[in-house]
């Protein structure tokens, strides 16, 4: 499988004072048609833009196709799934949950889970570093 990541190119400053001059904004919808009008779209692939990209934390906004399936193994990080449209199936060893539009999964860190469309689907991914240290 194919896919195509688009990097916003969001410049960050620390030169600012305002907090909200450093926090991005984003037009959810514009940039959705977008991942949905290009190339890897039409061939049938996933198609996924980061939002956000920093050493603890990462934001992608993903647009998957009806009846995509992706199974992970998760690392030491936390990973969250916010449905903007559509609707999906989270299984991880234990439990089963289905995910419609504008609801919010968390799983934490060291769980393999298998997430499958219902239909087509959008969604963004948010990825959490685990800044604990184990022993702590």
């Amino acid at each position: 499988m194919e896919f195509e990541m688009f990097d916003t190119g969001y410049p960050f400053s620390n030169d600012n004072k305002s907090l909200v001059s450093l926090l991005p904004a984003f037009d959810l919808p514009v940039l959705i048609e977008n991942l949905k009008h290009s190339c890897s779209w039409a061939k049938g692939d996933l198609n996924s833009m980061i939002l956000l990209k920093n050493p603890n934390r990462q934001i992608l906004l993903t647009v998957l196709h009806d009846r995509t399936e992706i199974r992970s193994s998760q690392s030491a990080d936390s990973v969250s799934f916010q449905v903007i449209e559509g609707k999906m199936e989270l299984k991880t060893r234990n439990k089963s949950i289905i995910l419609n539009k504008g609801q919010l999964l968390t799983l934490h860190e060291k769980i393999k889970y298998r997430l499958t469309t219902m239909e087509e689907t959008v969604f963004l991914l948010a990825i959490a570093k685990n800044t604990l240290k184990e022993g702590n």
